[in-house]
């Protein structure tokens, strides 16, 4: 499966604000409120779409839409976060979806370092990011919801 990662817009961003992860993966659900659509559509925003030919298989985000307020992001690093589409979790797919898109920052941004923020009972994956080379740097609760997350560092590869 070959993927595309292009900016997000509307259709896929309404398609992904309608996504449901089970419990406790319902952390990740990011809600049909007008304020995250027009978060996520905004110029600039560093939302995109992980397409299979035309299908939406994921979103990925860079920069502050990627942080998780109460972790410490003053190192320098491109943040990463994603998501894929509740019902292709857990079929193996994470690896080469995280793959491309971790590809896709360090050719576009060319970072020092990659950082990603996880909730901490994730062990999909915080499994998933350490076999490609992250490490813990941080634990943290969430400013706004008291949960425990992790910050993930691994240095950039050479584009």
């Amino acid at each position: 499966m070959e993927l595309t990662i292009v900016p997000l817009n509307l259709s896929a961003a309404r398609q992904v604000a309608g996504w449901r992860y089970p419990p406790p993966y319902d952390v990740y659900d990011i809600g049909e409120e007008p304020l995250a659509l027009a978060t996520m559509i905004r110029p600039g925003a560093g939302y995109h779409a992980i397409l299979a030919g035309e299908e939406l298989v994921g979103f990925c985000c860079f920069g502050e839409e990627a942080r998780v307020p109460g972790g410490d992001y003053s190192a320098p690093a491109v943040d990463v976060g994603l998501g894929v589409r509740p019902d292709l979790t857990g079929r193996g797919q994470g690896r080469h979806v995280f793959d491309a898109v971790t590809l896709f920052a360090e050719r576009a941004f060319r970072p020092p370092a990659l950082r990603l923020t996880v909730a901490a009972f994730n062990k999909r994956a915080i499994r998933l990011y350490q076999n490609a080379g992250f490490r813990e740097t941080e634990r943290f609760a969430a400013t706004f919801s008291g949960r425990p997350f992790l910050i993930m560092v691994r240095a950039a590869h050479p584009a």
